[in-house]
């Protein structure tokens, strides 16, 4: 069988939705058609990011091209996590174990709990008044 010349994974978090292509060979990280740098800025995001890579030591080996949409910058960035330990695991099935391991491949299932009426936010009431 030949080998695929990428492989795909798709990551959630929150309302963010991230579709990752794995390059392998390439090393460069590119978010909707942006430099990594560009598109997130701060380095605790890019941390998120790198992290299937750093668990899996597999940071030079693959390059990743990513269209994410929806959510927030901290949402965002970790669809993007979950979709590359997608991809790896697609890449190479002897990483499941590491990445399982680390809780990257669980989809992080927490989202914004809906505002309910009479109150302010989700479950903050309005102040109470005896009198």
């Amino acid at each position: 069988m030949a080998e695929r010349k990428h492989y795909y994974g798709t990551g959630k978090r929150k309302t963010a939705i991230a579709r990752v292509k794995l390059l392998p060979g390439a090393s460069s990280i590119v978010v909707n058609d942006k430099p990594l740098d560009e598109a997130f800025r701060d380095e605790p995001l890019r941390e998120v990011i790198f992290e299937p890579f750093k668990v899996t030591d597999t940071q030079a080996k693959f390059g990743v091209v990513a269209k994410v949409q929806g959510g927030g910058i901290s949402g965002q960035a970790a669809a993007i996590r979950h979709g590359i330990a997608r991809a790896l695991v697609r890449a190479d099935e002897g990483l499941k174990p590491i990445l399982r391991q680390h809780g990257l491949l669980t989809r992080d299932a927490r989202i914004r709990e809906r505002k309910k009426y009479g109150l302010k936010r989700a479950r903050k009431a309005p102040q109470y008044t005896k009198r």
